[in-house]
């Protein structure tokens, strides 16, 4: 397949009018209630949940909903939905910060420019930086030995509290979408971003751009130990959301530190996406599965890296690169828009996405919808639609 985003475009716009209706039949049949995943296609019936990580993902589809549409009922559902998660900027139990606020007060505060939504955003970004190890590392929530490849996703609100700090002193902070190479904002704050996002290359992302989800650290030295999983098939495979993450975390990096390494591991991530993802560009839960184990689709980690080319196609120079990963994304997007993935043929699926897995060794959300696949597909089709990943942010 080699679409064009003009003859997407109507395929794209049913799919987000059939994504606002699931959002808005979780509001009405689950108030109050933030998905994570579904069982047998129903939401609100999540076990384990292993960690608290999903609460701003829905609420991120009301806003940028509301930015779509202009509907002003979806802009009081996203506050609604958002506001109780502002306790949780002090929240040192999980590495999630970005994943809670970046979805949410960001998008709430580009809308109004509100101080306080910024200094909820520093706060958030202040928190997660306690998490640096000796190993010049953010702890994951399993304990400060453990570095996530998940961690990129959520990297980026340290650099924007940076950034915001940077133009509350009235220097010139980086631009979220340049590459302004000053800075003046926290100092500390960067460097900890900085050093996280580089041992997380050297350690994580390996020479063929293939990803470990973790890495292990001895505390009292500081030094690295081995590349581990919880979620991937071994410590020696690719789990394919943990791949998403890095091309999508190592981007955003990019794009709001102005540092050329980290747009040279997205390039890295993203050409080992392209490889060796089957033709539709919608992987497997890994990438390395013995014959004998379930090949099941991650349809998670196709909405995520649809995203994320955007954001690459949009950060790169050459033109032929830009064409190459933005026909990657539509590519994607096309795929899960086909009635193998969205579940608009099935009535009783309360989810958008089918075909997602949370933790296949947990037994949770087994090909499944999950909150996570369900944001990023919505972020990547806003992107698509409108031509620019800004129109998402």
């Amino acid at each position: 397949m080699n679409p064009s985003r003009d003859s997407l475009l109507p395929i794209f716009r049913s799919a987000l009018d059939f994504a606002a209706s699931q959002a808005e039949r979780v509001v009405t049949t689950y108030p109050d209630y933030t998905p994570m995943y579904t069982v047998g296609g129903r939401w609100n019936r999540e076990g384990e949940r292993w960690t608290h990580w999903c609460e701003g993902f829905y609420p991120g589809i009301f806003w940028m909903l509301h930015k779509h549409t202009g509907d002003a009922q979806w802009r009081r559902t996203a506050e609604r939905y958002s506001r109780p998660l502002e306790p949780r900027r002090h929240d040192r139990t999980v590495h999630d910060l970005g994943f809670l606020f970046l979805s949410t007060y960001l998008r709430w505060y580009h809308l109004t420019g509100d101080a306080a939504l910024r200094d909820v955003l520093i706060e958030a970004g202040r928190t997660l930086a306690l998490r640096r190890q000796k190993g010049g590392y953010l702890a994951s929530f399993v304990g400060p030995q453990s570095l996530f490849i998940d961690v990129m996703m959520n990297v980026g609100i340290i650099f924007w509290a940076a950034n915001a700090t940077a133009a509350e002193n009235g220097a010139c902070p980086l631009e979220e979408r340049g590459t302004v190479p000053f800075f003046g904002g926290d100092e500390s704050l960067r460097q900890i971003a900085l050093e996280h996002c580089r041992t997380t290359a050297r350690y994580l992302v390996r020479p063929d751009g293939g990803t470990a989800h973790e890495g292990t650290f001895d505390l009292a030295t500081g030094q690295f130990l081995r590349q581990t999983t919880h979620q991937g098939w071994t410590g020696e495979t690719t789990w394919s959301r943990g791949l998403a993450w890095a091309l999508y975390g190592f981007t955003a990096a990019h794009r709001l530190s102005g540092e050329a390494e980290f747009l040279d591991v997205a390039r890295r991530c993203a050409d080992f996406y392209l490889r060796r993802t089957p033709p539709g560009m919608v992987p497997y839960w890994d990438y390395d599965l013995p014959d004998d184990v379930p090949h099941l689709w991650d349809s998670s980690a196709g909405a995520i890296a649809a995203s994320g080319l955007w954001d690459l196609s949009e950060a790169v120079s050459d033109e032929a690169e830009r064409k190459r990963y933005q026909t990657a994304a539509l590519t994607a997007l096309q795929t899960l828009c086909t009635d193998e993935f969205l579940s608009r043929r099935r009535p009783e699926w309360e989810g958008v996405l089918m075909h997602g897995i949370y933790h296949y060794h947990k037994k949770l959300g087994v090909d499944e919808s999950v909150a996570w696949g369900d944001h990023f597909f919505v972020e990547a089709l806003v992107k698509a639609m409108h031509g620019r990943s800004e129109a998402a942010w």
